[in-house]
């Protein structure tokens, strides 16, 4: 009678242990779709390092280059040295 108690015990737990394994809290399926939102956020890490060095590099540019301020100026501020004249190039709409 003991044999069948301890073999109906040990059923029971590896049933128990099999749910958890497939179904609980840290789950085969769990552990999967973590692993997945790892790997997205690195990218997306990745992605915003790249962006990031690329604005070091810019202000680096921008703190120590005189030519880039006067490109930055020229680009976004739209300004124009004495002596120049500025032409804007308007598309014909269509």
């Amino acid at each position: 009678m003991t044999r069948r108690r301890l073999l109906f015990l040990l059923l029971i737990m590896l049933a128990y242990l099999q749910y958890r394994l497939w179904f609980g809290p840290g789950s085969w399926e769990q552990v999967v779709s973590l692993n997945r939102e790892i790997a997205h956020q690195q990218q997306e890490n990745q992605k915003l390092q790249t962006r990031n060095d690329r604005l070091a590099g810019e202000v680096e540019s921008l703190k120590t280059d005189l030519d880039s301020i006067e490109e930055k100026a020229r680009n976004d501020m739209g300004l124009v040295k004495k002596g120049e004249t500025f032409y804007r190039v308007v598309e014909p709409e269509k």
